[in-house]
């Protein structure tokens, strides 16, 4: 694991230019992702990597309402409650976006989904479990690398609402 305070313009995500644009301090986490062993999913390999424990590792997952898609950000421990989620923004439902469609919009591949910098704008809902702790991981923009920050923080730049999201 590395462990970086800010990222070298060269290496720099756009999740990471626009928290470093912002003033929005956090920590850059590195490790070497392995797809031959992604039976939990990408959240829990960059914890067990990184040697953090999985409920501070935040997973970013996009939905679609039928008149929108929007951001869900839970703990790698359990699953996005779509019915939650869709509640949470006023939808009468939600679904699982299209693989290509999130990563279309977003500007990254899936397993490095950041909430951060995305092509698109989305309304965005953190879990509100997350406000239990100082600081959050969540994808860094790239497989590999993770971004340590207040979850309070995440709230304020994305303007997101927080909502009971995760279930086990």
């Amino acid at each position: 694991m590395s462990k970086k305070k800010r990222a070298d313009s060269d290496a720099a995500t756009p999740a990471m230019a626009q928290l470093e644009r912002l003033g929005v301090p956090f920590t850059i986490h590195e490790y070497h992702h392995n797809a031959d062993h992604m039976d939990q999913g990408y959240g829990i390999e960059a914890a067990k990597k990184l040697g953090l424990d999985p409920r501070t590792v935040y997973k970013t997952l996009m939905a679609d309402t039928g008149k929108e898609r929007v951001i869900g950000i839970v703990p790698v421990t359990g699953h996005l409650n779509l019915k939650h989620l869709a509640a949470a923004v006023g939808a009468k439902k939600a679904r699982m976006a299209d693989k290509a469609q999130a990563e279309r919009e977003s500007g990254y591949v899936l397993g490095g989904i950041s909430p951060f910098g995305q092509r698109t704008q989305h309304l965005t809902v953190l879990d509100q479990g997350a406000l239990e702790f100082d600081t959050i991981m969540v994808s860094g923009g790239k497989r590999g690398i993770s971004l340590g920050l207040d979850p309070r923080d995440l709230i304020r730049v994305l303007k997101a609402k927080t909502a009971p999201l995760a279930t086990n």
